[in-house]
Parts: structure tokens; C-alpha cells; sequence
């Protein structure tokens, strides 16, 4: 069976009824757990974004404090695991602001970790690559508000 593209979802999903749409969004909700996810931050969170980012930086320090740091082998796979983390929460919001400040968060505490990050070569490159990914997506701000994330990032000691 092949999936149907976007654009004809949205057309079906005009033609029914507010009970129909219900059951459907239900029905979506019990087979995957990042739906399930999804729906709640719609519903619950999408209007105070400040608490669903503190709540994520919360999880974000939970994650980081469980970290194995007896073997780089373990510290990169929890930094992996939790940057994918990061990222769907990011996904979830769709907003590039909220994406930008939990990167620079992550890159904040992977910079503090207990091993220094400047030994190991895959983990200074995967916190470059963060970096980069951040400054990218800096540039589709608002100049206020890049100046505003520019100057948390400095009293982060980030560069």
C-alpha cells in the first residue's frame, strides 16, 4: 500500500465530519509513541513555548547526568541518544528559535562534560557540526533575536 501524499490527506480531511476527525486523530495516536508525543505538544504545550523548553532542558540534564563517562565509546553514544532526543523536540515545535536555544544548550553542557570533549576527535567534530548547525540556522532570525541568542551563547562560553 502507498502512502498518499499531503496534499490529497488534506483534501479527505475536509470532507469529514468533527466526530470522523476525532476518531482518526485517536486512532493515530495509539500506534506510535512520537504521535502520541506530537498530539500532546499540540495540545497542551504549543501555547507556552518557554515551558516546553524548560521542560526539555530538564529531560536535557536528566540525560546528561545517567552519562557513562568511563569510555568515550558510552559518552558518544549517550550524546548521540540525546541529541536525537533534542531533535525531535525541536521537530515537534517547528520553530527555528526554539530549535536554535535547545542546540545551544546542548552544545553548553556537552562542552562541560566531565572528559573534555577537545580529546576525542568524533565528539569535538560532532560538537563543531552543532555549532555550525546553530549559527546556520541564527542567520534565519530576526536581528534582535539573534543578537539575544548571540550573547547567551558568549556567556555560555561557546564561540
Amino acid at each position: 500500500m502507498k502512502a498518499a501524499n499531503v496534499s490529497q490527506l488534506k483534501k479527505e480531511l475536509t470532507f469529514r465530519s468533527q466526530d470522523e476527525l476525532l476518531e482518526l486523530c485517536l486512532r493515530l495516536s495509539k500506534f506510535k509513541k512520537e504521535n502520541k508525543e506530537l498530539l500532546t505538544y499540540l495540545l497542551f504545550e504549543s501555547d507556552n513555548e518557554t515551558e516546553f523548553i524548560s521542560e526539555v532542558k530538564k529531560e536535557i540534564d536528566e540525560q546528561f547526568s545517567t552519562i557513562n563517562t568511563s569510555n568515550w565509546y558510552f559518552i558518544k553514544k549517550s550524546l548521540r541518544k540525546i541529541l536525537k532526543n533534542l531533535k525531535k523536540h525541536a521537530r515537534y515545535s517547528g520553530k527555528t528559535e526554539t530549535e536554535v536555544e535547545l542546540h545551544i544548550y546542548f552544545c553548553a553542557k556537552m562542552k562541560f562534560l566531565a572528559k573534555p570533549i577537545h580529546r576525542n576527535k568524533t565528539l569535538q567534530n560532532l560538537y563543531d557540526r552543532q555549532l555550525l548547525l546553530i549559527n546556520k540556522k541564527m542567520e534565519k532570525l530576526h536581528q534582535d533575536l539573534q543578537f539575544d541568542l548571540r550573547l547567551q551563547m558568549e556567556e555560555m562560553g561557546l564561540s
